[in-house]
């Protein structure tokens, strides 16, 4: 045989899973230890010197520190990822509600004016006017679609 070797031969099959396996359990232990760090700093209940010392247990010594942490404080931990959670929630439910809820886009408030004006309410130089302040943003938009037609007629029999 050669002096040439092949990595194949070098390296078996156990051992490639054996690595694998070392691998993953290194990547779940930085995941684990950056949940608690950021566990932490969320915790309202502890003060800053409680802070700091769960924090340099967890850096200083992070086997032990990591394993006492989850022993002491686990169930709290579960808790306030919860309520963290829930919270995340509630504030996307109202944001969602306050979107769809909100104020009619350009585009509704145009397609009223177009009705408005095809009933006769209004005329062609209103609706121009009205059309203009809509597109540029400048149209008072308060839901109820009613209000640009409305400023425009009294501010064209003012002039």
């Amino acid at each position: 045989m050669t002096a040439q070797t092949y990595l194949a031969y070098d390296y078996p099959l156990l051992s490639a899973f054996w690595t694998m396996l070392w691998f993953f359990l290194w990547i779940m232990w930085f995941i684990l230890l950056f949940r608690i760090i950021g566990d932490i700093f969320r915790d309202d209940t502890l003060g800053g010197w409680g802070k700091a010392g769960w924090l340099v247990g967890v850096i200083i010594v992070p086997f032990l520190g990591v394993l006492v942490y989850l022993i002491a404080r686990g169930k709290s931990m579960g808790h306030r990822e919860l309520e963290s959670a829930k919270a995340q929630q509630g504030a996307f439910d109202a944001y969602i509600r306050e979107t769809a809820a909100g104020g009619t886009s350009s585009v509704d408030e145009l397609a009223k004016l177009s009705e408005i004006r095809a009933r006769g309410d209004i005329t062609d130089e209103e609706f121009r006017r009205a059309k203009e302040l809509v597109l540029t943003g400048h149209g008072a938009s308060d839901g109820t679609g009613s209000a640009t037609p409305t400023s425009t007629s009294t501010s064209a029999s003012g002039r």
